[in-house]
C-alpha cells in the first residue's frame, strides 16, 4: 500500500468526481483511477461503485476513508516533527475561521509567523463553529478559531481566546438623543438587518432575544457582519454584531455603537450577549506539531 494510493482514494472520496479527484492530485484521470484499482486488489475489498461515472463509495469504503485520513494526517505529522527537529518548522497550517474572529486571527497568526518563518499560514474564512470542528475531525484543517457554545467539542484540545461582546451599531436618528443603552423591546423595533439564522452569533442574539421577552423579525439576513455594516451606513438601518468586529470594519459615519440592556439577574447566563471564541485542534495523538505551535507560541486574545 502506498500513500499515494490513500491520497488519491481521499481526494476521491472528497471531490465525488474521478476527473476532479486527479485534477486535485495533478494525476491524469487514468493514473488515479489505476492506483484506486490497486488499493482494491491490495485490501480485497471494493472501495468505488462504478459505473459510467462516480456513483458513490461502497460501504466498505465508506468505513475506510477515515482511516486513510488518519493514516495521511499521521504521515504528515512525522514528516512536520523530524524537519522540525533538523531545521525548525515548515509546512502549511490550515486555520479554520468563524466570521466573527476576522480580527482576533490576524493577532493569533502575526506571533506564530514570526516565530516560525518558514511555515505558511492558509486561513479559510467564513466558516461555521461546526463546520471547522467537522473538518479538523476530518484532519482537513489543522485548528480552528470557533464559539465554544453551542459547539461539540468532544475529543479536541480546546485553548480558550477571549469573551466576543455583541453591540448595537444604528443610524443615530433611529436612537433616543443621549441614551447610552437601548432595551431589547426597543432595539427588536428597529429596522433591522442580522446574520443568518443558524449561525452562531445570531443565534445567541435570538436566545437572548427570547430571554428578555423580545424578538427580531430581520428584514434583511446575511452571513457577513461586513454587509451588515454596509447597510447601516447607506441607510435606516440597525444591526448587532461582535465588537471585536468594529476594529476591523468601523462603525459607518453617522451612526452610534450602544449596549443593550444588561442581563436582569434572575436570568442569569441567558440573557448574556456574548460568546466565548476558543481555538480548537485535534486532540488525538499524533497532534498536528504546526497547531500545537500555534497554541503555544500565539498569546491568548484579551
Amino acid at each position: 500500500m502506498l500513500f499515494r494510493q490513500l491520497e488519491y482514494f481521499v481526494a476521491l472520496a472528497r471531490e465525488r468526481h474521478f476527473a476532479r479527484a486527479a485534477s486535485a492530485c495533478y494525476v491524469s484521470q487514468p493514473a488515479l483511477s489505476e492506483a484506486i484499482r490497486k488499493l482494491e486488489r491490495e485490501l480485497d475489498v471494493p472501495l468505488v461503485v462504478r459505473g459510467s461515472s462516480f456513483e458513490g463509495l461502497t460501504p466498505e469504503g465508506q468505513r475506510l476513508v477515515p482511516w486513510a485520513r488518519r493514516i495521511l494526517a499521521d504521515r504528515d505529522a512525522l514528516e512536520h516533527e523530524v524537519t522540525a527537529l533538523r531545521t525548525g518548522l515548515t509546512g502549511e497550517l490550515d486555520l479554520g475561521v468563524i466570521p466573527a474572529a476576522a480580527t482576533a486571527v490576524a493577532l493569533l497568526t502575526d506571533p506564530f509567523c514570526s516565530a516560525h518563518p518558514l511555515v505558511r499560514v492558509r486561513i479559510r474564512a467564513g466558516l461555521r463553529s461546526s463546520e471547522v470542528v467537522e473538518r479538523i475531525r476530518r484532519y482537513e484543517l489543522d485548528a480552528g478559531i470557533v464559539y465554544s457554545d453551542g459547539t461539540d467539542l468532544d475529543g479536541l484540545t480546546v485553548t480558550p481566546l477571549y469573551t466576543d461582546r455583541h453591540v448595537l451599531v444604528a443610524r443615530e436618528d433611529l436612537l433616543p438623543e443621549g441614551e447610552g443603552t437601548v432595551s431589547w423591546t426597543d432595539a427588536a423595533q428597529l429596522p433591522m438587518c442580522l446574520l443568518h439564522k443558524g449561525m452562531r452569533g445570531r443565534d445567541l442574539i435570538d436566545e437572548v432575544a427570547q430571554a428578555h421577552g423580545a424578538r427580531f423579525a430581520p428584514r434583511l439576513e446575511s452571513d457577513s457582519v461586513a454587509t451588515l455594516l454596509a447597510m447601516v451606513g447607506a441607510g435606516r438601518w440597525a444591526t448587532i454584531v461582535p465588537r471585536a468586529r468594529l476594529a476591523t470594519y468601523r462603525a459607518p459615519s453617522g451612526t452610534r455603537v450602544v449596549e443593550l440592556d444588561g442581563p436582569p439577574a434572575a436570568l442569569g447566563d441567558r440573557a448574556e450577549l456574548a460568546a466565548r471564541v476558543v481555538l480548537v485542534r485535534h486532540g488525538g495523538e499524533p497532534e498536528s506539531v504546526l497547531a500545537r505551535a500555534l497554541a503555544e507560541s500565539a498569546p491568548p486574545v484579551g
